[in-house]
C-alpha cells in the first residue's frame, strides 16, 4: 500500500473541490502506472495525483491493500454533517443520507413496516461488524468482485486492458444476463431493492446538483466497460430518495448465497407488489448478482399483472424471469436457483407461506 495524504472533509463543497477522480478512473490510472517503466499515464495524469473519496472504506481498503488504487489523497467524508439521517415521511417519501450505515437501516422499525425489502437486504449484507461501518452510499458504489478484476496481475477490460479473462476462465459466480463483453455481477445488494422501489440519487458537485434515477445511474459494460455507474469526478452522492409507498404495497427481498452467513450472493431478488381486490396492479421485480447491473425483469412483472398471487402465478413469473439467460460454462447452476428465489420472493411479498 502506497503512502497517501488523509483529509477529513467537513463540507460537501470541500469534497467536490478536492476530489479529482472516481475510484474507477483511479484504478485505470494505477494499472497503467504499473505497466509503465516511467510511470507515465496516457493523457498526462500521474498516478500520485489522484484524490478519491472514502465513506465507510470497506471496499476501498481492499483496493488499497491489493495495489489496485494508489491515490495521493483520500478525502474522508464520514464527518460531513446531516448525511447519516433517515427521514421516512408518509407524505413526501423516504430520504436516506449516504453515510447511513447498513446497521441503521436493518434496525429501523419504521422502514420495517414501509420498506420491508430494504431492511431485509441490509440485514443480510456481510457481517454485523461490517454493517456497523459500511454505508449505503459506499455499498451502491463498490466495485465488482470478479477474481481477475481484483488481481493486480490481470490487465482486464475494466482496468484498461484488451481482454476479459473471465469469459473463458473462472466464471462460476458471474453474470447469466448481459454477459457478452464483461460478465461481472453488480456487487451491491442494497441496489436490488432500491431499484425495485424506484429510488433516485441526488448527486452534488461544485456547480450544483443533479437528480438521477438509480436504475439509470448504473452503466452496463456495453455502454462503458470501465465503470459501473455515471458518477463523475468531483461528484458526491448527497441523498437517496424513494417515493411514498402505497398503503396497498408490500415488498420482500431474499438473498441466496452458498452459506447463510456473511457470503456474497449467488443471486438476490427484490419484489414490490401493489394489489387491489387481491390482484396485482403494479409489480417491480429486480434480480441481483446475475447481471452487470441490477436486472429488472419486465417479463416476470408482466406475468403477474392483473393476476392473483398464488403458487401457479408465482411459478409462471419465476419461469419468465430466467428467460433469455445466457449462462457461461461454469455458472449454469444459477438459472434454477434464480427461478426458485424469484418464486419464493413473490410469495413472501404477498404474505404467503412457502411450500
Amino acid at each position: 500500500m502506497n503512502r497517501f495524504q488523509w483529509i477529513n472533509a467537513l463540507e460537501v463543497a470541500e469534497v467536490a473541490a478536492q476530489t479529482n477522480s472516481t475510484v474507477a478512473d483511479a484504478m485505470v490510472v494505477a494499472t497503467r502506472s504499473t505497466d509503465s517503466n516511467q510511470g507515465a499515464i496516457e493523457g498526462g495524469r500521474q498516478p500520485d495525483n489522484t484524490s478519491i473519496i472514502k465513506a465507510g472504506g470497506i471496499d476501498l481498503l481492499d483496493l488499497l491493500k491489493e495495489g489496485l488504487v494508489t491515490p495521493s489523497r483520500i478525502i474522508n467524508i464520514r464527518s460531513l454533517p446531516n448525511m447519516d439521517r433517515i427521514v421516512n415521511d408518509p407524505k413526501t417519501g423516504l430520504r436516506i443520507g449516504p453515510l447511513v450505515t447498513l446497521a441503521q437501516i436493518a434496525a429501523d422499525k419504521s422502514l420495517q413496516r414501509t420498506h420491508t425489502a430494504l431492511v431485509d437486504a441490509a440485514s443480510h449484507v456481510a457481517t454485523p461488524q461490517i454493517r456497523n461501518v459500511a454505508t449505503i452510499g459506499g455499498n451502491l458504489l463498490q466495485r465488482p468482485k470478479c477474481l481477475y478484476f481484483r488481481h493486480e496481475a490481470f490487465q482486464c477490460l475494466k482496468k484498461g486492458g484488451d481482454r476479459c479473462f473471465a469469459l473463458e476462465g473462472d466464471n462460476e459466480f458471474l453474470a447469466i444476463f448481459d454477459n457478452q463483453t464483461c460478465p461481472i455481477v453488480h456487487a451491491s445488494t442494497m441496489a436490488t431493492p432500491l431499484v425495485a422501489m424506484n429510488a433516485q440519487l441526488i448527486l452534488t458537485n461544485r456547480r450544483g446538483t443533479r437528480t438521477v434515477s438509480l436504475e439509470e445511474f448504473f452503466v452496463s459494460p456495453e455502454k462503458d466497460v470501465r465503470r459501473e455507474n455515471s458518477l463523475q469526478p468531483g461528484e458526491i452522492v448527497t441523498e437517496i430518495r424513494l417515493p411514498v409507498m402505497s398503503a396497498n404495497s408490500r415488498s420482500a427481498h431474499i438473498k441466496q448465497g452458498e452459506k447463510e452467513s456473511f457470503d456474497w450472493a449467488i443471486t438476490d431478488v427484490a419484489v414490490v407488489l401493489e394489489r387491489a381486490q387481491e390482484r396485482v396492479r403494479r409489480a417491480s421485480i429486480v434480480l441481483g448478482a446475475v447481471a452487470p447491473v441490477p436486472w429488472r425483469s419486465r417479463a416476470a412483472e408482466a406475468a403477474i399483472m392483473n393476476q392473483p398471487i398464488n403458487e401457479q402465478t408465482a411459478r409462471a413469473a419465476a419461469r419468465a424471469a430466467v428467460q433469455g439467460a445466457t449462462p457461461l460454462q461454469e455458472n449454469g447452476y444459477k438459472v434454477p436457483i434464480l427461478e426458485a428465489v424469484v418464486y419464493r420472493t413473490i410469495l413472501q411479498a404477498a404474505g404467503q407461506s412457502l411450500s
